[in-house]
This record gives structure tokens, sequence and C-alpha cells, in this order.
């Protein structure tokens, strides 16, 4: 569950990353942060949705 928190903190610093990249124009660094926000985030949901719904470890099926 550690794992899920802190993937899901980064996703969030990720998302704040892009705002700023956007406020500024920097458009290759909102790629790299929309990238990061997708992969974090779904690996964050996917790890708490499996603790939640098969009680622990990591969705491989």
């Amino acid at each position: 569950m550690v794992f899920a928190g802190l993937a899901l903190l980064v996703a969030i610093f990720s998302f704040a990353g892009a705002i700023v990249s956007l406020k500024r124009k920097n458009f290759f660094a909102v790629g790299f942060s929309g990238v990061s926000v997708l992969v974090f985030g779904f690996f964050s949901i996917a790890t708490i949705y499996a603790y939640i719904v098969r009680g622990g470890g990591v969705p491989l099926e």
C-alpha cells in the first residue's frame, strides 16, 4: 500500500508541474508531466483497487 501512496503523490506533483509548465508555455515539460500523471496515476489506482477488491497484492490478472 506504500507504493500506491507514493505513486499517487508523484502523480499529484506531476499534475502540479504540468500546470506550472503550461503557464510558462514549456510544452516539452507538459508532455513529460502528462505522461508521468498517466503512468503513476494508473499504477496507484490499480494498486489501490487490488488491495480493496482482492485483499492485497499487485494486479497481475
